[in-house]
């Protein structure tokens, strides 16, 4: 056999062998990170639901996922630990600090459209728009002359 036609195969081969280690290596990645959880940690499920750690067991944990109210998952149902600051920030809308500042010094975004939308010296226009149909007497009789069309049409 000439090494040429051996070439492709021994290609695959490594390639094969690259992407099982890189999957392995995430794989352990991901139970180490599992591993890290203890009580009171913010952790999200891979169904993206934020909960906080109560109790952790070989193979399941215990999350409270509202106060009062607790549920058992599996512990590979768990995507991701979240630090602490970042948990409060999503789940409480904490921000760390009073300013409507982001950390690299940009004004903040709104969440809502409302204030990009209001008047432009700040004062907020408070007056509702009238959207009701209002009947007058001219429009609800037709006119001389004014018919369906079929009366005219010969």
């Amino acid at each position: 056999m000439d090494i040429v036609t051996l070439l492709p195969f021994i290609v695959l081969i490594g390639a094969m062998f690259l992407l099982t280690r890189s999957a392995k290596k995430k794989q352990q990645q991901a139970v180490e990170m599992r591993n890290q959880m203890q009580p009171g940690t913010g952790v999200r499920t891979i169904g993206g639901m934020y909960a906080t750690v109560k109790e952790v067991s070989d193979d399941t944990v215990l999350l409270e996922v509202a106060p009062g109210v607790h549920a058992v998952y599996a512990k590979n149902a768990i995507g991701a630990v979240l630090e602490d600051d970042e948990y409060n920030r999503i789940v409480h809308g904490d921000t760390g600090s009073d300013t409507d500042v982001t950390p690299g010094g940009a004004p903040a975004v709104p969440d809502d459209a409302s204030s990009l939308t209001g008047p432009a010296d700040g004062t907020a226009d408070t007056a509702k728009p009238d959207l009701t149909k209002k009947a007058d007497a001219d429009d609800a009789a037709p006119k001389a002359g004014e018919g369906d069309g079929e009366a005219d049409a010969k």
